[in-house]
């Protein structure tokens, strides 16, 4: 967040700032191997004018490596602008460790779908609910949308948490990533389509906890360790919501949710 004594100075700003993105660019990635900054989002509120830059990070999920690198870029851009400036790091447009509608739309970290048509007969036969019940559940979306919710899905932070704790993710980052939008269709054929985008799940293949030794056996169990699995991970990661949504809601329609944990729960003997 940059801030100017006007309105003025900081509408001026930001033109210098598109003028002079490429030495900015070269500022930023001279601190890094891998991230690579792709362009500087505006937005400006009376004399603040905040800079939002995006990067990509290869398979690192990049929170530290693009702090430094922005840094770098807004001590070059201090050092060279010929006006009055000052500015704060993180000036909360970066929405780091929290949820916003900013990143449901532009994403932070990366953006991922799953997708599966459910048969009529298996879904009676192993979820016990035709899929006229499930499509009941859009109901829940209205009341996700009165409280003002994250997401409509269920529970995908259950699933996703155990995933980032067993591959040696950043479990804060569990509040931008369990952000998901679920959308169905009721086919012709009666059977169900069900989808989920997870809009910004941040995860990595290598750096920070990932080269654990427990998380990097996880990993490689998954096929998943180092350079270049960061995709396949993101894409382990929306198919465990998928199916954790199935489950949940098929439990809670056809009555089983609560039998299920008096029998089964982690307190029962």
């Amino acid at each position: 967040m940059f801030s100017f004594p006007d309105a003025v100075g900081a509408r001026e700003f930001g033109t210098w700032v598109e003028e002079n993105l490429a030495s900015i660019r070269l500022a930023a990635e001279a601190t890094t191997r891998s991230g690579k900054l792709i362009n500087i989002g505006q937005y400006q509120v009376g004399p603040l004018r905040y800079l939002r830059f995006n990067y990509t990070t290869g398979d690192a999920a990049g929170q530290n490596m693009t702090g430094k690198a922005t840094w770098a870029a807004c001590e070059w851009i201090k050092r060279n602008y010929p006006g009055e400036l000052d500015y704060m790091l993180f000036g909360g447009i970066d929405t780091d460790k929290k949820h916003s509608h900013i990143n449901m739309l532009l994403t932070r970290g990366k953006r991922v779908v799953a997708e599966a048509v459910m048969r009529k007969h298996l879904l009676k036969r192993l979820m016990g609910v035709e899929p006229t019940e499930l499509f009941r559940r859009q109901m829940s979306t209205t009341g996700a949308f009165l409280a003002g919710a994250a997401s409509n899905s269920a529970q995908a932070a259950n699933g996703l948490a155990a995933l980032f704790i067993a591959t040696g993710q950043d479990v804060a980052n569990i509040s931008e990533s369990h952000a998901t939008i679920t959308y169905c269709q009721l086919l012709e054929t009666g059977d169900y389509y069900w989808s989920i985008t997870l809009p910004s799940l941040i995860v990595a293949t290598v750096g920070g906890g990932t080269g654990l030794a427990t998380q990097k056996q996880c990993l490689e169990m998954r096929g998943c360790s180092g350079a270049s699995k960061a995709n396949k991970l993101a894409e382990i990661c929306a198919a465990v919501v998928l199916v954790g949504e199935t489950s949940l809601a098929s439990a809670v329609l056809r009555g089983d949710w609560v039998s299920s944990h008096d029998r089964l729960g982690r307190n029962r003997p």
